[in-house]
């Protein structure tokens, strides 16, 4: 990919030379109010028919809804040279990292929003105010499909809009608005490379479109192609290797690899006690306890950047069949390919049946297995020279838990490919003069296929542990089906042949496939010209219906199905697959009550209701009622009230339970924790009560890289999530000065019956804390949780299900805050400097007055703001967040520094407080066993410099500066977050990993 991106960068100097685009003309700013953007004011001045208005349906250019509305403009997206659609919003104030190309372990290939921190799956993205085929079956979007070449702008809504586009938008709505009208060829790319030489980026697109039959139709295509190279985690300095969060060490090293037994544990071998088991030694072929120079860095091969490769196709038109009366269709497609990587696969903490007469087994270490199961030497001696396997005359076999990587075989390649296309076809016109309707139909569909490399079989793994020397001095397998191959899991990095590797392969495959119809229809525009006694403008309606069919399936190939089969999974990938239905009818009223009087400049009143009847939920209604009061001109009050309701999806309906990876850096149960039962004889029981052996307790070992098992799975039964939305705010526009603008919104969000999860630590804590289980009671959170039968640990395979959760609507999410806006725009000569050009100011920030999360009504209610932790708050959750630009602009250039800033972050505190009542109780880790270095983040300030000139009005080219003083980011170690966001030792999807780095791009138009 390197080769093929250096093409691009040759490319892309070609392009500076002899292409670019004439930039747009708009603000400066970050993002805007949309009363306050230019582009958006032009377009509801022009009354164009096809226009966009986020958040109503109504598509009257003289009314303005009352939900706050921001804009992120044309010339904000030449600034920032996004390659994708994600990169344009993940610093967005309002906006939480999601998943994304900082996202490795954990991710799906897909790249999502959310707005507010209340999930994904509340956020709905649209593309020109349409629905997007989802990507997988929990329904999100994946913006990677976004065609940002045809990105006009982009328009959000955060104050929640279920009544005017349906139930996943309790947060909001992020709509994509291409431009309209194309005309012309447009060709365009940017390329992108770190001040260190690497994290390599190309982007590039071709655009044609252009009128015809006398201006009565349009049409547009565009093509574009993303490739993006890899950054590995050892790449960095700061994540090298991966460090553990509560000793600030290593807790991996590049040292030669052995063979680290976990079962049976060092006590049962003779040895002292020790975190990391047993290991080979070499020289004496016996087992010595193992330390943290014989574990391996799990951070080789893994990335901090995740490789795509995109190519794209978006085309769109439309024909005046008569005066009032026209057809419209769009069409787009994506291939998208990502791959993902982990370091080598291994036997993990998989229980295997290790015959004696393994001809790679050491006399030492046969002679301590034998001791440690309490095998009698005569027995242990005799089963050392069977020739044969299970059922042979003194044949012995001993369960064992024997780490080795397969460093052999390279890093774990999990390369996703998807491919999404939708069209979608309509007709709308004028009805009678000032009422509209609108027609449409769309489908879609998103092919995702998953393979997993280089990851191994469980089967052929045991397989080749039944394996015995010959008289004749042959290594054979015992059963020789397939070829087998004998495996020799002792010896050390290197001493696994090729031969060896290719009969426990296993290249594992998943396909995904979801589809979603849409039939949508809507008349509205002017209520037959019905109006107020004291307003001139008419009140504006839209009624309307509309039918969406989704369905999704899972289907794994047969390994993926076998419980551990496939190594490193840890579980089974079960064919999943379900589908709902859902008829709509809605209806939206704004009605302009009072116009051009004193203290009543204008006074308008919103309302709208929808009523859905899902084939999963049955009938539910949601509803809003708002307005806004201008006492005199230029300044604004508004105010926004809505009930929502959303019906689970696809995934947390239908999931069969799964094993998956959480982030705990100390277990209540392990050897440190409980040096013995006397220490603790209640919580002793209950590690026993959980499924502990009663003879491991007080060696326990630690969690495996930080990491144990947690098993998730959905609920058919689930029922639809009730939430309640307001905002109250105000918008300053005085007359008397010119360009300036000052938004602020306050909003509030409650979900109640939401369709949550336990958080890992409410179960944790719930059965093991002696403040929440006093009497160290076998409770319902104890029997949540399910331990390793061997060792006792919360990780393994399919055996060990470890913490498991499940959907229900038992959880209440609750957030609020204050947005605010401001922007000043203001030629050089107004201030009395003699130099042509304009000064534009932007401002907006996202300050989070709070986030409180309960899962159930016995857990904690959990308050996040401005906190991270592994297992409840997971990654940060600043409660300042912030973009400010400051842009000079004249006729031929641009000048603008972008400033980003995240207020500082602390760990979740141990003891959290319940709202109800005051009770202290345990909530994040206890901060003794996290360092003190990593317990807080400080504030971080990024600072993003900005070029763009054009020489001709054709030509325009740019220059990027990402991170301008290449400020690195925190060190928390590897165990203070989620598993998918704290990696490589930091929060990638927060703060920038790559360091310094340059864009420099060329559009030219036509």
């Amino acid at each position: 990919m390197a080769n093929s991106l250096s093409r691009h960068a040759l490319l892309a100097s070609t392009l500076l030379i002899s292409a670019g685009v004439l930039a747009g003309q708009a603000a400066a700013q970050v993002t805007t109010p949309a009363e306050a953007s230019p582009e958006v004011a032009q377009e509801r001045q022009d009354g164009d028919p096809d226009i966009v208005i986020t958040g109503s349906r109504i598509g009257r250019p003289d009314l303005e809804t009352a939900s706050p509305v921001a804009v992120i403009g044309p010339q904000e997206i030449t600034f920032r040279q996004p390659a994708t659609a994600e990169e344009l919003l993940r610093d967005l104030p309002a906006v939480r990292p999601s998943l994304g190309p900082g996202v490795n372990n954990g991710s799906d290939g897909s790249s999502t929003i959310n707005l507010r921190g209340i999930g994904d799956n509340r956020t709905l993205v649209l593309l020109d105010g349409r629905r997007i085929v989802p990507f997988g079956l929990d329904g999100l979007t994946d913006t990677n499909v976004i065609p940002v070449a045809l990105t006009q702008r982009v328009e959000i809504v955060t104050g929640g809009a279920s009544t005017v586009y349906g139930a996943d938008a309790v947060a909001g709505v992020v709509n994509f608005i291409t431009r309209k009208d194309f005309s012309g060829l447009e060709a365009s790319g940017q390329y992108r490379i770190s001040e260190r030489g690497d994290a390599a980026r190309f982007n590039g697109a071709l655009t044609l479109g252009g009128n015809f039959a006398d201006g009565r139709g349009n049409a547009v295509v565009s093509v574009g192609y993303t490739e993006a190279n890899p950054l590995l985690h050892t790449q960095r300095s700061i994540s090298a290797f991966p460090i553990s969060s509560t000793t600030g060490l290593f807790s991996g090293a590049t040292a030669a690899q052995v063979t680290i037994f976990a079962s049976p544990t060092n006590a049962q071998l003779g040895l002292p006690a020790s975190a990391f088991g047993a290991v080979v030694n070499p020289t004496t072929g016996r087992l010595q306890a193992a330390t943290a120079a014989d574990t391996y860095n799990t951070n080789s091969g893994t990335y901090f950047q995740t490789p795509l490769n995109r190519l794209s196709a978006y085309a769109a038109g439309h024909y005046e069949l008569t005066d009032g009366i026209e057809a419209y269709a769009s069409a787009f497609f994506v291939r998208n390919e990502v791959r993902l990587q982990l370091a080598p696969s291994g036997t993990f903490g998989n229980i295997y049946q290790l015959a004696l007469n393994n001809p790679y087994l050491t006399d030492g270490i046969r002679s301590q297995l034998c001791t440690a199961r309490s095998i009698s030497a005569a027995a242990c001696a005799t089963a050392a020279a069977v020739q044969g396997g299970p059922g042979t005359a003194g044949y012995i076999e001993t369960p064992v838990i024997a780490q080795r990587r397969f460093t052999e075989y390279g890093p774990r390649g999990n390369p996703i490919e998807s491919r999404v296309f939708q069209i979608q076809g309509g007709i709308r016109g004028t009805v009678t003069k000032g009422i509209n309707f609108d027609l449409s139909g769309q489908y879609g569909e998103t092919t995702q296929n998953q393979v997993r490399e280089n990851w191994g079989s469980f089967s052929k793994v045991q397989q080749a542990l039944r394996a015995y020397r010959t008289t004749g001095g042959q290594i054979r397998c015992a059963d020789t089906s397939n070829n087998c191959v004998p495996l020799n899991l002792f010896g050390p990095n290197g001493s696994i042949t090729a031969d060896q590797l290719a009969f426990i392969d296993l290249d594992a495959l998943i396909n995904r496939k979801t589809k979603l119809s849409v039939v949508t229809g809507n008349v509205g525009g002017d209520l037959f010209g019905l109006t107020s006694p004291f307003a001139s403008k008419s009140v504006g309606f839209s009624i309307g219906g509309e039918w969406r069919n989704i369905s999704a399936a899972s289907q794994p190939d047969a390994p993926s199905q076998i419980q551990g089969e496939v190594l490193g999974t840890g579980a089974r990938t079960p064919p999943d697959r379900g589908r709902y239905n859902v008829k709509e009818v809605f209806g939206e009223l704004i009605v302009p009550l009072v116009e051009n009087k004193p203290f009543f400049y204008n006074l308008q009143a919103e309302g709208g209701i929808r009523y859905s009847d899902y084939s999963t939920t049955g009938g539910s209604t949601t509803w809003k009622a708002g307005g806004e009061w201008a006492p005199i001109e230029g300044f604004k009050f508004r105010g926004m009230y809505q009930r929502a309701v959303r019906s689970p999806n696809v995934q947390e309906l239908f999931q069969s339970a799964v094993q998956g990876l959480g982030n705990l850096a100390v277990d209540p149960c392990q050897s440190n924790q409980l040096a013995s039962a006397s220490a603790n004889a209640g919580l002793a029981a209950l590690c026993v009560a959980t499924g502990a052996p009663a003879n491991t307790i007080g060696q326990i070992p630690a969690p495996t890289s930080g990491q144990i098992n947690v098993t998730t799975q959905g609920n058919p039964n689930l029922q639809v999530e009730r939430a309640q939305t307001y905002t109250l705010g105000g918008v300053i526009q005085p007359t008397f000065l010119t360009g300036f603008a000052l938004t602020v919104d306050y909003f509030n969000i409650v979900v109640k019956n939401a369709i949550t999860q336990p958080a890992q630590a409410d179960i944790l804590n719930g059965c093991y804390s002696s403040s929440l289980n006093p009497t160290f009671a076998n409770n319902a959170f104890c029997a949540l949780i399910q331990r390793n039968p061997l060792t006792g640990s919360l990780n393994g395979a399919g055996e060990t299900p470890g913490v498991i959760t499940g959907f229900s609507n038992l959880g209440r999410i609750e957030t609020a805050g204050i947005d605010f806006g401001l922007t000043q725009s203001t030629r050089l000569s107004d201030l009395g400097i003699n130099v042509p050009g304009t000064l534009a100011l932007g401002f907006n920030a996202t300050w989070l007055d709070y986030y409180h999360f309960q899962a159930t009504p016995n857990a904690i209610n959990r308050d996040c703001t401005g906190y991270y932790s592994a297992t409840g708050c997971t990654n940060p959750r600043a409660e300042w967040k912030w973009n400010g630009r400051v842009t000079y602009s004249s006729e031929v250039f641009d000048v603008s520094l972008l400033w980003t800033h995240i207020s500082p972050v602390s760990l979740e505190p141990f003891l959290a407080t319940r709202l109800a009542g005051n009770t202290p109780q345990p909530g994040g880790p206890n901060p003794t066993t996290v360092l003190a270095a990593y317990r807080n983040i400080p504030a971080y300030n990024y600072f993003d410099l900005a070029f763009s000139v054009r020489p001709t009005k054709e030509l325009e080219l740019s220059l990027t500066v990402d991170n301008l003083f290449d400020k690195a980011p925190p060190l928390v170690g590897s165990g203070v977050g989620g598993t998918a966001f704290n990696s490589g030792n930091t929060f990638p999807t927060l703060y920038d990993p790559i360091g310094r780095a340059f864009t420099i791009g060329a559009r030219m138009r036509f």
